[in-house]
């Protein structure tokens, strides 16, 4: 397949700017590029601008309820363990309405390459404050200074058990392709932290703060250390933001790896099985 291939009829209603062009492109360059297709591939999206891409990409896509597309991801990948599964969700999306099936997605190690289109703020509902949006910022729902502490995604998806965590500035096409490649390789819950600007409502995280305060863990850098990888993702603001991947341990199963009657057969494939119940009907009445 090529680029072309994965577009439908319905074009990108995005706003010019928009960091989701971006990884949108990468997302198909790495599908181009590995043959994911309707045969082997699916995508789930939650609620948000960023859930828009099912429209646009012609391959399997569900958009679950707000803030609910990890449970929706962790049934698909359930049913088939064999495809490639693919959550599009946002900053609100997942760390606000779906911030316990997150924590609990990370937990059980599934087999999902989350891809967090991270705005700082919600996009879609024309700029309130998200969990991601720092502390100070005037929105809609805080006109006065958002007081809350920002929460950090790295840190919490680290914590709390995913085994591939990575970050990546949205414009940067080629790198996130890369590692959309490699999130997906790896078994296991990986999350890509996608730091993309909203031109629209978030004049603070623009694509040129981003792009100047962003830079690449080099081969020096040990992602199998786990409280360095912590540090590391801690670490925000003028040149500190790391990108990359930061944490990556390859020894943990993936909970799909230890379910051991779909290890030979997807639960898909297996012959549908029915009982007559009419004998427990005939005795309730």
């Amino acid at each position: 397949m090529n680029l072309n291939d994965y577009n439908t009829s319905c074009q990108p209603n995005w706003c010019p700017g928009c960091g989701n062009f971006g990884t949108w492109t990468a997302w198909k360059q790495a599908a181009a590029s590995q043959n994911w297709d309707n045969s082997n591939t699916a995508l789930v999206a939650g609620i948000g601008c960023h859930g828009h891409l099912v429209n646009f990409t012609n391959i399997n896509s569900i958009e679950g309820l707000h803030g609910r597309p990890l449970p929706v991801a962790t049934g698909v990948k359930l049913a088939n363990n064999k495809l490639n599964v693919f959550v599009f969700t946002g900053d609100g999306d997942c760390l606000a309405e779906g911030g316990n099936h997150f924590m609990n997605t990370c937990r059980r190690n599934h087999d999902l390459t989350i891809i967090l289109h991270d705005n700082a703020i919600y996009g879609l509902t024309t700029g309130q404050t998200s969990p991601r949006t720092p502390m100070g910022f005037k929105s809609k729902s805080t006109p006065l200074g958002n007081i809350d502490m920002p929460l950090n995604p790295l840190e919490v998806a680290i914590a709390a058990g995913a085994t591939f965590v990575a970050r990546v500035f949205c414009m940067d096409i080629p790198k996130l392709t890369e590692i959309i490649i490699a999130a997906n390789n790896h078994k296991g819950v990986a999350l890509i932290d996608v730091l993309q600007p909203c031109p629209s409502f978030n004049p603070e995280y623009t694509a040129q703060y981003l792009k100047e305060n962003t830079y690449y863990v080099d081969d020096s850098y040990d992602p199998s250390n786990k409280l360095g990888a912590i540090e590391k993702a801690m670490a925000w603001g003028d040149k500190q933001i790391a990108c990359g991947i930061l944490y990556q341990d390859k020894k943990q199963k993936s909970y799909e790896e230890l379910i051991p009657f779909i290890q030979d057969q997807a639960v898909v494939s297996l012959p549908l099985q029915t009982r007559d119940v009419s004998s427990l009907f005939n005795k309730l009445t």
